[in-house]
């Protein structure tokens, strides 16, 4: 069973399904169908390693996963992640370019 096939049983069952946490053999066995957006802050230069503030949007079927490390988290620092699922692409980019702004 692929990502958007799941997240679609999961809101048949009525789970809001927004903030929902993935079980680990969904969550890194699927790669995204395309990419929407992405954005990064890395001021120290391409060859850094460290964390950095990011927001991306990934397509998975019909399912739009909005997710990254907030800005005010800062440059090197972990911590302030977040994510979204969602039907809605301009609800995604948008909450995307909000945390990454």
């Amino acid at each position: 069973m692929g990502l958007s096939e799941w997240l679609d049983q999961k809101e048949a069952e009525g789970l809001d399904v927004s903030q929902i946490v993935l079980p680990d053999d969904l969550a890194h066995n699927e790669d995204p169908d395309e990419t929407i957006y992405f954005e990064e802050i890395k001021p120290c230069g391409i060859l850094c390693t460290r964390n950095h503030p990011f927001s991306t949007v990934e397509r998975f079927g019909h399912w739009f996963y909005a997710r990254g490390q907030d800005k005010k988290a800062g440059i090197h620092a972990s911590g302030m992640e977040w994510g979204l699922f969602t039907k809605n692409k301009g609800l995604a980019v948008t909450t995307a370019k909000t945390h990454i702004e």
